[in-house]
């Protein structure tokens, strides 16, 4: 057996970094955690005792002149991960980074840069590229059982700006320069092209603030994109929801059948409602239900995969991982054109895929 990859983490404090770290401790044969830096603040409250003895560095350079690992985990804000990132790999790190890794296409392309000329290995934590009904979707539309796909609906809506208050750093314009749609509809856009993939040719929004607190970011809104193959895909969704939860959706509509997506129904890891065509007497109807995934940490299994995927991808050259440093621009990219068209409140054409 190898010796397990040592990986570094990057803001222990960061609103996910408990949940990333005990995916880490569930894959203790094959990684190791053996420093810190802690950033928010300096902040050491959520770190488990576990690994409170390892050595811990102020910043990212004095890491790397430690340089004892194999690869690093960042969690930080837009406003530093960017820097982080591209250190990272320039110094011949391996890098997973929390989505979505900055706040701008413009901010995060000296990272590709950088991982592309060292040839590192290099995931962002868009863990449902790794979930088994996104896969199934994704088969169905690429084997044409949807037939002409029209549109694509998606919701995703969370719990409210009171719920962390409006000081989080997460609605702070420095700390991370775009709210809802960068730090969260950001999965939906990036499993939207994974999906379909199809270019999209063109975006309309609104973005804002729609709920009773004012905050310096926007807490949510709706897109609508143009696909490359003649259909369209809907987003709305926001920080709106008055408590601790959140709830959402896909349907898939094309010309031979259409299907319903429920990623978080209770007892479930996911349930695909599958309606077809009628060639016959009786109509095709089915129900695809993902047993539950009661795996401790980030995202469960799908976190575990990825995982996987980014250590084998370092020490073999391969390359597994499902989502590169020009597929997390890409997501960054219609980003921005979701904001832009909203800003200057017209149709935007583009063409990112």
């Amino acid at each position: 057996m190898s010796n397990p990859f040592r990986v570094a983490f990057l803001g222990i404090d960061h609103p996910h970094g408990s949940g990333w770290r005990e995916s880490l401790f569930q894959l203790a044969e094959v990684i190791e955690i053996v420093a810190l830096v802690p950033r928010f603040g300096g902040a050491t409250t959520s770190l488990e005792e576990r690994i409170a003895h390892l050595p811990r560095f102020e910043a990212v350079d004095d890491l790397i002149r430690w340089g004892r690992f194999d690869g690093a985990i960042v969690c930080l804000a837009n406003g530093e991960a960017p820097h982080a990132v591209t250190a990272l790999a320039a110094a011949g790190k391996h890098v997973v980074v929390e989505k979505p890794g900055a706040a701008s296409a413009a901010d995060f392309a000296p990272a590709v840069a950088a991982i592309e000329k060292a040839g590192v290995a290099f995931h962002c934590g868009y863990l449902w590229r790794y979930d088994p009904c996104a896969e199934r979707l994704r088969e169905m539309v690429a084997d044409g059982r949807f037939g002409k796909l029209i549109s694509v609906e998606m919701t995703f809506v969370t719990s409210d700006v009171r719920r962390r208050g409006p000081e989080h750093y997460l609605f702070n314009p420095e700390a991370s320069g775009r709210g809802y749609f960068n730090w969260l509809a950001c999965h939906w856009l990036d499993l939207l092209l994974f999906v379909t993939q199809q270019q999209i040719a063109g975006v309309t929004a609104r973005v804002g603030t729609f709920g009773s607190v004012e905050t310096g970011l926007e807490d949510g809104g709706a897109a609508i994109f143009d696909l490359a193959g003649g259909g369209m895909a809907t987003f709305v969704g926001g920080y709106w929801l008055p408590r601790w939860t959140g709830e959402s959706h896909w349907t898939l509509r094309g010309s031979e059948r259409w299907v319903h997506w429920h990623p978080g129904r209770a007892g479930t890891g996911g349930v695909l409602e599958i309606h077809g065509p009628q060639p016959q007497f009786m109509a095709m109807e089915e129900t695809f239900t993902q047993p539950p995934d009661s795996t401790p940490g980030y995202g469960g299994q799908r976190m575990l995969r990825l995982l996987r995927d980014w250590v084998a991808d370092a020490r073999t050259g391969s390359r597994h991982c499902r989502n590169t440093a020009r597929q997390a621009m890409l997501t960054l990219e219609l980003l921005d054109a979701i904001y832009r068209a909203s800003a200057e409140g017209r149709h935007l054409d583009c063409a990112i895929g």
